[in-house]
C-alpha cells in the first residue's frame, strides 16, 4: 500500500511519517525538496497523478486560529479548496483520502460532541475546515478524523506548560474544556482505522478536560509546582473566538481502536517521550 501524506512536516505529519516510513510526504515550504502548494489545483493534479497512492493522509491546514481570522481568503485555500482538489483527484486514480478535521467545527455551547452533531464554527478557522470536510466527504473513498488539541514538537499549550513550569515562570491557562491527544497517538490511531478501512467521521481525540485540569496532570506528572497556575478569562486578548467547550465524544473510536490512545496518562507519557527525544537533539 502506497501512502502519501500532506503537511508531512506538522507535528501529527512527522509521526505519521515514522509509521509509515516508505510514504511519500510533502511540505508547504518552497525550500523543501517535497514542495507541494496543496492550494494549486494543477501542482495537485500533476503530483498524484504521478505518484499514484493508494491512500492520502491531509495533514495539510492552516492551523493558526488567529491567522485565519485575519487572512480569511488564504485560510479557505488550504482548509476548503486544497481538500476539494485533492478528494476530486484521489477519486479519479482510485486513492482513499484520510482527512484531519478538528472539533472547532463546533461552537462550544454543548460539549461532548458526537460525529453526527450539527456543526456551527464559531470562527473563520472552523468555517474554513468545515469546508474541507465537506469538500472530504466528496471523495469515493473517504475517512475524516476529527481530533482536538493536537500537541507534540512544537508550539502548543503542554509545552508551553512544561517549559514554563520548570522555568518557575507562571501559566495562565484560560477557560474552557477540549479533548488534547499527542500527535504520537493520534498518528497510530489514524494507522489503525485504515488497516480497519473505517469509513465516514470518526472522532479520535483524548479525555475531556479543562486547560487548568491539563496544566495540573503535567505539573504533577513531571513533579513540577501547581502553585504557578492560574486559570484566567483573557479570550478577550485573541483575534478569534474560541469554543468554551470543543470536547469530543470517543466513544466510538474506543470501540474501533484495540489500544489506549485517550487517556491523559497515556498521552502524558508520550509527551514525555517526545521531550527526551527533542532534549537530546539539543
Amino acid at each position: 500500500m502506497k501512502v502519501l501524506i500532506t503537511g508531512s512536516e506538522g507535528q501529527l505529519g512527522r509521526e505519521l511519517i515514522k509509521l509509515y516510513p516508505d510514504s511519500v510526504g510533502t511540505s508547504h515550504a518552497p525550500s523543501k525538496p517535497s514542495y507541494l502548494p496543496v492550494e494549486n489545483q494543477d501542482a495537485v493534479v500533476r503530483f498524484l497523478a504521478s505518484e499514484k497512492p493508494d491512500v492520502v493522509i491531509n495533514c495539510a491546514a492552516l492551523t493558526n486560529v488567529d491567522r485565519c481570522e485575519k487572512e480569511k481568503e488564504y485560510a479557505y485555500k488550504i482548509n476548503g479548496l486544497a481538500v476539494k482538489y485533492i478528494a476530486m483527484k484521489c477519486s479519479e486514480i482510485g486513492a482513499k483520502l484520510v482527512h484531519i478535521s478538528t472539533d472547532y467545527i463546533f461552537d462550544g455551547l454543548d460539549g461532548n460532541y458526537l460525529e453526527n452533531a450539527p456543526p456551527n464554527p464559531i470562527n473563520y478557522y472552523g468555517l474554513s475546515k468545515l469546508a474541507g470536510e465537506h469538500f472530504a466527504s466528496s471523495a469515493n473513498e473517504n475517512l475524516i478524523v476529527r481530533t482536538s488539541g493536537v500537541f507534540g514538537h512544537s508550539n502548543n499549550f503542554p509545552l508551553f506548560v512544561y517549559k514554563n513550569l520548570k522555568n518557575g515562570e507562571k501559566v495562565n491557562a484560560i477557560r474552557g474544556f477540549y479533548s488534547p491527544i499527542h500527535a504520537q497517538n493520534l498518528a497510530l490511531a489514524v494507522k489503525r482505522l485504515i488497516q480497519l478501512d473505517e469509513k465516514g467521521i470518526v472522532n479520535v481525540a483524548g479525555e475531556r478536560v479543562s486547560r487548568m485540569e491539563l496544566a495540573s496532570s503535567i505539573a504533577e506528572y513531571f513533579g513540577l509546582s501547581k502553585n504557578l497556575l492560574n486559570e484566567s478569562d483573557q479570550v478577550q486578548l485573541l483575534q478569534a473566538r474560541r469554543p468554551f467547550d470543543s470536547s469530543l465524544n470517543i466513544n466510538k473510536a474506543k470501540k474501533l481502536i484495540d489500544f489506549d490512545f485517550f487517556s491523559t496518562k497515556s498521552n502524558l507519557e508520550a509527551f514525555e517521550r517526545s521531550i527526551k527525544v527533542a532534549e537530546k537533539k539539543i
